[in-house]
């Protein structure tokens, strides 16, 4: 159980404004024999989770923005809600990508896009990407 726990802490951090990566140590438990259905959900779970703490700190992020360690730079914030406004709510399905995912969820909530159609979003975007990954595995470590 200690390994999917695991996997559940690096899937949300990885998903926070903090840096951090899942997608190896989901392929390396897998590799090792840990149930696929138990690391996909694990994975997709703490990431999505993640996501949601990113949503809930846009919306919040007046309270925020003057902190040092908040990361974003006002232009930054402009320019990323100008993107988002110009693809929509959909985008959330890219939610994983590395770079533009974080921005992507933030933004969200700065834009307070309603939380049942980000939650449903982001979770069918990056429960979809961990399901990849698993295949992908499969197919190379088998």
């Amino acid at each position: 159980m200690l390994a999917y726990l695991t996997l559940f802490v690096s899937a949300f951090t990885a998903a926070t404004l903090l840096p951090g990566s899942s997608e190896v140590l989901l392929l390396a438990l897998q590799q090792q024999g840990y149930l696929p259905i138990l690391l996909w959900f694990f994975a997709t779970t703490g990431n999505t989770l993640g996501s949601c703490v990113n949503w809930y700190l846009g919306k919040e992020v007046n309270r925020f923005q003057h902190k040092r360690w908040f990361p974003f730079t006002p232009a930054q914030m402009t320019a990323a809600s100008l993107r988002f406004q110009r693809y929509g709510s959909w985008s959330l399905l890219l939610s994983w990508l590395p770079v533009v995912g974080d921005p992507l969820t933030l933004i969200a909530g700065v834009l307070r896009v309603r939380f049942s159609l980000f939650l449903l979003l982001v979770a069918l975007g990056k429960g979809l990407r961990y399901a990849v990954l698993l295949g992908l595995g499969m197919a190379i470590f088998q």
